[in-house]
């Protein structure tokens, strides 16, 4: 799996523990130690489905536009990772028994594995990142 789902969670989160507060994309790429290219990316994905919203100008940013209790982690895995745990094959010889099939037997050992996860994430949400950060606090 790519960090975009990390990332994803990090901004969401970041966002919801400064509600009303714009946050820049500088700041919430510095926040996660990554380019603020690549942070755009994850706000623009946030805010086309309507997790954020954005103001620009001076003083402009990024604020929550949900509730964080609402945010469940197989909606943000589904957004910004589906099909991530798929392995890749390489092409192979199509004369082999393992060689033509095992894409196939592979991708779908792998979805199953991948539904099960979006499973599991559906129990958790943002509130429920919060609050285990909160507990971390030092």
């Amino acid at each position: 799996m790519n960090s975009d789902f990390t990332l994803a969670v990090h901004s969401l989160a970041l966002l919801a523990i400064k509600p009303g507060q714009m946050s820049t994309s500088d700041y919430l790429a510095g926040s996660a130690s990554v380019h603020p290219v690549r942070m755009r990316k994850i706000l623009s994905l946030l805010k086309k489905n309507g997790y954020i919203v954005s103001k620009e100008g001076a003083g402009g940013g990024f604020t929550l536009a949900c509730k964080v209790e609402d945010v469940t982690l197989d909606k943000i895995y589904s957004l910004t990772s589906i099909g991530s745990l798929k392995p890749k094959c390489p092409d192979a010889n199509q004369y082999c028994l393992v060689g033509a099939n095992l894409s196939e037997v592979l991708g779908d050992i792998f979805t199953d594995a991948e539904d099960h996860l979006t499973s599991f994430l559906k129990k958790y949400t943002i509130r429920d990142i919060i609050q285990s950060l909160k507990q971390k606090q030092f």
